[in-house]
């Protein structure tokens, strides 16, 4: 079937040509309409080009497609069985690894997605306070985007409450910049004592900031007897294995975890402190059929399996650093408006000059090249020496061909 056929198909019966918006693809006809398989750090289109990928599912595929290890694991517990009435041995081994990995974690819970665990935790946190306001720091996915001005995707913001949010709900939620200690103590000032929470994912571009921000955020939460709860959907199991607390040295009362935790199993996780986790038995009920579903627990086990055996995140940092500071002297090299900042495992292409099409230009010439980007570009531990070199001379050819159309 003609490819072009898909993208058709797609729209006629789903919003958004996708499930995730994300992923709608945006640089047709470059880039796929859709991907029918993976191997390693590779992927394919309904026409059989190859892709050497760097989305890898927006963040999921931490260890690469069709992971040996992860794959066994699945298809060993498949033969036991994917879900039952009561918890799995799973369950409870999974947990404890957590719980041994994460430094705030005494009690974990599992649920499907990030957003999902997220909105737990805003729930848990108001029951275990009192309090109803939540303070939020950077995206924390489509649940939670509920606040005036709040990111409804990672570079979409609403510009009053989000559309289908009732006022009175938005008005509990309160937007606060990366690193703005200041506007942070302004908020609770302005709602003293009534703060529950805040809600932190890091900055992708001014992630070093962390070193700073984080130590203050957790000192002010603690002068306001409010919780602080890390976003660690992205960070977790790249820039370490425990994210940005590990990474950091702060520990947060709750943290979330999902994306890189099971190789592309939806699971999520929320853990923290014994006596907050546990309130939730005493006030907010959180309970969902799938959370204990085997299969994603059978992958995670076997991704902290591969981190604990392998340094996977040595892997992460070594191979990311290594190609996006020469993507970035390539960039410069063309003359090309465009940077890479930020940590190695999860950087960001930056544009230096805000409307021009550079960086929609550099992206459709590198799927016409035969690599799959995304603007926050993820490395796995599949991406070996060889499949960096092949990415920077396809890189390479991808710069050369926009610089030609420039001139």
């Amino acid at each position: 079937m003609n490819e072009k056929r898909w993208n058709e198909r797609l729209k006629q019966v789903m919003p958004w040509g996708s499930s995730t918006c994300s992923k709608a693809p945006v640089y047709l006809p470059e880039e796929p309409e859709i991907i029918v398989r993976g191997d390693g750090c590779r992927i394919w289109d309904a026409n059989g080009k190859e892709y050497i990928d760097y989305r890898n599912g927006l963040g999921p595929v931490s260890l690469g497609y069709r992971y040996p290890a992860v794959d066994e694991a699945i298809r060993a517990q498949l033969d036991r069985g994917i879900i039952f009435g009561h918890p799995s041995d799973l369950e409870c081994e999974v947990a404890e690894q957590l719980c041994d990995l994460i430094p705030c974690a005494e009690q974990t819970r599992f649920l499907k997605t990030g957003g999902e665990a997220l909105a737990a935790c805003i729930r848990i946190a108001r029951s275990y306070t009192e309090r109803d306001h939540i303070i939020q720091i950077g995206y924390n996915g489509w649940l939670n985007s509920l606040a005036s001005g709040a990111n409804l995707l990672p570079a979409m913001k609403a510009e009053a409450a989000p559309s289908g949010v009732p006022q009175d709900l938005s008005s509990l939620h309160h937007v606060c910049a990366w690193n703005d200690t200041d506007g942070l103590e302004q908020l609770f000032a302005r709602f003293d004592g009534q703060i529950a929470a805040v809600l932190v994912a890091a900055d992708y571009l001014n992630m070093d900031q962390g070193k700073t921000f984080y130590p203050a955020l957790k000192k002010i939460c603690r002068k306001n007897n409010s919780l602080l709860i890390f976003d660690e959907v992205v960070t977790g199991f790249r820039l370490a294995v425990g994210g940005a607390q590990e990474y950091f040295g702060v520990v947060p009362d709750l943290a979330v975890f999902g994306k890189a935790m099971a190789n592309g199993m939806p699971l999520a996780a929320y853990v923290g402190r014994r006596d907050i986790m546990e309130s939730g038995q005493r006030g907010a009920i959180i309970s969902s059929t799938f959370g204990g579903e085997t299969l994603s627990l059978a992958a995670a086990k076997a991704v902290m399996g591969e981190y604990t055996n392998k340094d996977v995140i040595a892997h992460l940092w070594h191979q990311g650093e290594k190609l996006w500071s020469a993507v970035d002297m390539l960039f410069q090299a063309e003359d090309l408006p465009l940077r890479i900042r930020g940590c190695a495992p999860c950087p960001i292409i930056v544009e230096q000059k805000p409307g021009s099409s550079a960086l929609s230009d550099f992206v459709r010439k590198a799927y016409a090249n035969g690599g799959s980007l995304y603007r926050v570009p993820y490395i796995t531990f599949s991406h070996t020496d060889e499949a960096v070199e092949e990415t920077l001379k396809r890189l390479e050819a991808a710069c050369q061909e926009v610089e030609r159309t420039w001139s």
